[in-house]
């Protein structure tokens, strides 16, 4: 029986089915995948644009979303299909699980020629050697990199959460920031008027020249917040165009809604952000995590030992006197020897990583529900300010600015006390409007950390304060 044929035909299936074995990375199927796992969070509107009529296409969507006032979920949407900025996060996430699908293949062969003459002799070498290493230990190799590609899809995930929540925030900090500004300007309006009415009235006599000072630093201090309003309502307008990408063209459609979203009628129970540690995101990635890192320690404690090349050599001697010819035929296997380096560091630092890997899955378990509860915190005690705000501290501040126009109308307070008055309320109302923010925001940093993305908000110094006050006075 030929045994060479035999074992050509079985070598070349070998090689085929290895090589059909190899893992691969499809962007579009892991987008879609990704849509999938956040269908609640993003509505399913992630796509990767490549091309350019996929280009025309988002362009074309871009322009009819701004053409109409830019709500939350139509920032997020702009944002998904549109961004430079989110696709380049997409881009970036298929380069590493294309470099992740790249780890676990085999190294192609190496072929050497070489030309060597001896007096009348000329020999023709030719090697052909591959990783014997590598092909031995191809089914672990091919298990590393389907858990590093699996990681890269979390990681994706967990990029999509975090690029979404920081649109949301981005819109709330503008729209409340034009809210503030158009307050400002409406303030400013009343106070010019009055240092108007007020430079009348001590022209002819009506007015003391402290009363018309005392209505003129009014006005002035509403000129100064609404300078600063101003320049927070563009800042804030700003950062959201570049978190949408918007050209300069599309950032002059841009329109924003008057004022931010009331608030929901009842804030979310425990029980409906409650969320099984093992299910969060950021747990799965850090099981991924340590399973790549005890695959890897298994495979490179056995690399860190020996590494092994095999070869197949065929040779052809020249003797140009007789010209004679003869082929020589043969193997040959390189054996790096453990002499002056054992690789114990190499071993050292795979322990090391999977150590770390295991206290990071360890930590990340303990940390998951905590983080949930101190965003599902900061969530209820920014709802519950801001509904102080609405439904107790604005009506006092009405119906004390009400009582005390009345008694100045009577001439029972100067114009002082009515002064002040004014400027309480306009703090009021400012403060109101930051605890409604802080309350969206609040809002954004608990739906990433249901999913998995623990993010935090910090519940404003003014909000706080303001509203513990209103508490002690309640």
């Amino acid at each position: 029986m030929n045994t060479a044929p035999a074992v050509q035909k079985t070598s070349i299936a070998l090689a085929v089915l290895l090589l059909a074995g190899c893992a691969t990375v499809n962007i579009n199927e892991s987008i879609e995948q990704t849509n999938q796992e956040l269908n609640g969070f993003t509505k399913g509107q992630l796509s990767l644009v490549q091309t350019d009529a996929q280009r025309q296409a988002m362009a074309a969507k871009a322009s009819d979303i701004l053409k109409e006032p830019l709500s939350q979920p139509a920032a997020v949407e702009l944002m998904l299909t549109h961004s430079p900025q989110f696709q380049t996060v997409l881009a970036e996430s298929w380069a590493q699980a294309a470099l992740a699908a790249q780890g676990g293949r085999i190294h192609n062969p190496v072929f050497a020629f070489e030309r060597l003459r001896i007096r009348d002799e000329l020999e023709l070498g030719r090697l052909l050697s591959f990783g014997l290493l590598d092909l031995l230990s191809f089914p672990a190799r091919q298990g590393i990199a389907r858990t590093q590609i699996d990681r890269a899809q979390l990681q994706l995930t967990g990029n999509v959460v975090d690029q979404v929540t920081q649109v949301r925030q981005a819109w709330v900090d503008a729209v409340a920031a034009q809210q503030a500004h158009t307050y400002a300007q409406q303030v400013f309006e009343s106070a010019q008027t009055s240092a108007e009415l007020a430079r009348r009235m001590q022209e002819v006599g009506n007015f003391t020249r402290l009363q018309r000072a005392r209505q003129h630093s009014f006005y002035a201090d509403a000129a100064v917040n609404l300078a600063a309003t101003r320049h927070k309502a563009t800042s804030s307008r700003e950062a959201l165009v570049r978190m949408l990408g918007l050209s300069s063209e599309q950032a002059a459609q841009l329109k924003l809604p008057e004022r931010l979203p009331d608030l929901p009628e009842a804030p979310k129970a425990p029980s409906e952000v409650a969320k099984r540690g093992e299910d969060r995101l950021d747990v799965r990635m850090a099981k991924q995590g340590f399973e790549a890192s005890v695959k890897s320690q298994g495979l490179g404690n056995i690399a860190s030992f020996l590494d092994i090349e095999a070869g197949v050599r065929y040779d052809t001697d020249f003797e140009n006197d007789t010209g004679e010819r003869s082929n020589k035929k043969g193997y040959e296997i390189e054996l790096a020897l453990p002499i002056f380096d054992w690789g114990g560091m190499k071993r050292d630092a795979m322990n090391a990583n999977t150590l770390a890997a295991a206290n990071r899955l360890e930590a990340t378990l303990r940390n998951a529900q905590s983080t949930l509860r101190e965003s599902y915190s900061a969530y209820r005690t920014t709802y519950d300010i801001a509904r102080h705000y609405r439904d107790e501290i604005l009506p006092l501040k009405q119906t004390i600015a009400d009582e005390n126009l009345l008694r100045y109308n009577g001439m029972f307070i100067g114009v002082f006390e009515l002064l002040a008055d004014s400027r309480d309320q306009v703090n009021t109302v400012v403060q109101a409007i930051n605890a409604q923010a802080d309350f969206w925001r609040a809002d954004a940093a608990l739906q990433a950390t249901v999913v998995g993305k623990p993010m935090t908000v910090s519940v404003s110094g003014a909000a706080a304060n303001a509203g513990g006050n209103a508490g002690g006075g309640h």
